[in-house]
């Protein structure tokens, strides 16, 4: 496994950020059928306004970047301390993104213990998350991570 380092996300790279996730969190709903193409990305960003109402300073939340062994941006983490809904202990994963010209290079699996690893400093006892079920490779290291799921979705067309 490939070591990755964390830090905190400035001011400039959360704004950056921000309006990256908000594109890939709509494509992402609107591939998996949960949302209109129309007013995705928008919906996206509303979204995260209401989860980050100080943006960067809003508490109980890490921004953080992934550095590789030479300092360099590797990727980016948004780990929630309070589980959205309540369960005590749990923070949640709600995003994590390797950068795309770095991808295939073991530092997803890096990131996410370096994720793991932060939020068990902050005090949580477990981490969860939400995978599209079409992202195979998420499904994979999540998998290959320890992960178990706990709550499954399934649709089938009509």
């Amino acid at each position: 496994m490939t070591t990755v380092t964390l830090r905190p996300m400035t001011p400039g790279e959360f704004d950056e950020w921000q309006d990256a996730l908000a594109e890939g969190y709509a494509a992402e709903q609107v591939a998996a059928g949960m949302w209109q193409a129309d007013g995705a990305a928008q919906r996206a960003r509303d979204e995260s306004a209401r989860l980050l109402p100080q943006g960067v300073a809003t508490g109980r939340m890490l921004f953080l970047r992934g550095l590789d062994a030479d300092g360099e941006p590797v990727g980016r983490v948004w780990v929630a301390l309070d589980h959205p809904r309540g369960v005590p202990g749990v923070a949640f994963l709600y995003d994590i993104e390797v950068v795309e010209s770095r991808r295939g290079q073991g530092l997803g699996r890096g990131l996410l213990t370096a994720a793991e690893d932060a939020a068990r400093e902050a005090g949580a006892t477990a981490l969860e998350l939400n995978v599209f079920g079409h992202n195979t490779p998420a499904v994979t290291l999540y998998g290959s991570a320890g992960y178990d799921v706990v709550t499954q979705q399934m649709r089938k067309p009509l």
